[in-house]
């Protein structure tokens, strides 16, 4: 009610109340809360996908674990057992552990 009488003794709605101002603030909240964390974890996967090589410890989207034997364009070469080598989608690595050069 308070507010109401303060707004009138103004002359009019102010800022505060004008529909610009209640569009751009929900949008702006939503771009700093959605897309740009969104954003930021596309570019971290797109570096680690970039990064990979042959020797990679790496675990599939799927839960298959292995080493990168070969990248061939957006297909890898996983070795997941003496002898056994699959080939998947670059895409469909969730996470790379490190390198056997590491160890």
């Amino acid at each position: 009610m308070f507010g109401a009488i303060w707004l009138q003794a103004q002359g009019g709605s102010g800022l505060l109340g004008s529909p610009i101002f209640l569009i751009v603030i929900p949008v702006a909240i939503f771009y700093f809360l959605v897309i740009l964390p969104q954003n930021r974890q596309r570019k971290k996967v797109q570096a680690m996908l970039a990064a990979l090589k042959s020797g990679d410890k790496v675990i599939t989207s799927g839960g298959i674990y292995g080493t990168v034997a070969g990248i061939d364009g957006e297909a890898v070469i996983l070795r997941i057992a003496d002898q056994v080598k699959i080939r998947i989608a670059r895409s469909a690595i969730a996470q790379v552990e490190g390198s056997e050069d590491e160890k």
